[in-house]
């Protein structure tokens, strides 16, 4: 999907359900947000004097269907969990986390919430990564996100094509005082929402309006990272992007290497928010498609913890594409690997894109 995705701007149904919607996907963020930072803060106790107590975020306690589960991933699924619950007392919906997989729920005749037997009960489609960039809260380093992707009712599993809305909200380390939120309706352009945060889990609006990509096609003195998280193919990937960026400055010879900035952020929603954002002029995960031309082990980003926050960046007005130049498309699970490549806007993806085709090609 791009900025120049055919979709129109009004979608009837489709625009309805993300409205109604909106709302109670914002609450079930800030349900994640508020107990996770609780928790951390309780972690970092060593802070007032206390001894700290990291191993009740950072341990590992388990597998679940997309990913390793630590500590810090049980207190944002059982917060998810209530808010599933709550929500299914009165509206059936599917929802998709990447510790169950997918999970099928409606009201009961008791009043309460049962499970149903599959996706054919004409309730939303939802995929949520919870804490997308766990690796990075757990250790207060950096913040982490809840991406929330939803999709109209439907027969079986969505495929990416089928979102209606996006989001990314943020979970800052223990110490921020303000939040971000950015979300999107599939045609109607990006919103950023700027929250306040105090200590007992209030939250303020700050700020409240439409997010626009700049249009400066600036191809050095900024961050263009290449990302590569598991360490069998960081010199691959090191690799591929020297050759590209190597190749663009030979076009665009004013270009100074020097100048141009490497991030390794361990969140595909938190890459993407950047992106949105400006802080990344652009950004290419291609672990899986280095990984296919090594044979070297690697971990990829999967489609829960991504697909939404790419509808976000694209209503925003970025370029986001496979690597190797296709639209985007995949089911929404949590095992499909999936590559990506996200340019600020559409002048920058002209000018590397093509350089990156020719580069995985060779």
């Amino acid at each position: 999907m791009t900025s120049d995705d055919p979709r129109g701007a009004d979608s009837g149904p489709e625009t309805a359900l993300a409205a109604h919607w909106r709302p109670l996907l914002r609450e079930l963020a800030r349900e994640i947000r508020v107990p996770v930072r609780r928790t951390l803060r309780e972690a970092q106790a060593a802070e007032r004097g206390q001894e700290a107590r990291l191993d009740q975020v950072t341990e590992v306690v388990g597998e679940g269907a997309g990913d390793i589960t630590f500590a810090i991933d049980v207190v944002a699924e059982d917060a998810v969990d209530r808010w599933f619950r709550r929500v299914a007392a009165d509206t059936p919906l599917s929802l998709l986390t990447e510790d169950t997989g997918w999970q099928h729920r409606g009201p009961s005749a008791s009043g309460g919430c049962e499970e149903l037997p599959g996706f054919d009960h004409g309730g939303p489609r939802i995929a949520l990564d919870p804490i997308d960039g766990t690796r990075n809260i757990m250790h207060d380093l950096r913040s982490a996100w809840v991406v929330v992707s939803l999709a109209a009712p439907g027969p079986g599993e969505p495929r990416f094509g089928d979102l209606v809305y996006g989001a990314i909200s943020e979970i800052p380390d223990s110490r921020a005082a303000e939040a971000r939120e950015l979300d999107a309706v599939a045609g109607q352009g990006a919103n950023l929402r700027r929250l306040g945060l105090q200590s007992d889990g209030d939250e303020q609006e700050l700020a409240d309006g439409p997010l626009r990509t700049d249009q400066e096609v600036r191809l050095d003195r900024g961050y263009f990272p290449f990302f590569a998280f598991h360490p069998s193919c960081r010199a691959d990937v090191a690799a591929l992007g020297f050759s590209v960026m190597q190749s663009v400055a030979t076009e665009h010879p004013s270009i100074e290497l020097a100048t141009v900035f490497d991030d390794q952020y361990i969140s595909s929603g938190g890459q993407l928010a950047l992106l949105a954002l400006g802080g990344y002029r652009s950004i290419v995960d291609a672990r899986y498609a280095v990984g296919e031309k090594t044979k070297r082990p690697t971990q990829t980003a999967k489609p829960y913890d991504m697909a939404g926050a790419v509808l976000v960046a694209a209503e925003a007005g970025c370029v986001v594409l496979a690597p190797d130049g296709r639209p985007l498309d995949f089911p929404l699970d949590v095992t499909t690997p999936t590559d990506f490549a996200g340019f600020h806007n559409r002048g920058t993806a002209d000018a590397i894109l093509p350089h990156l085709i020719a580069a995985l090609r060779s």
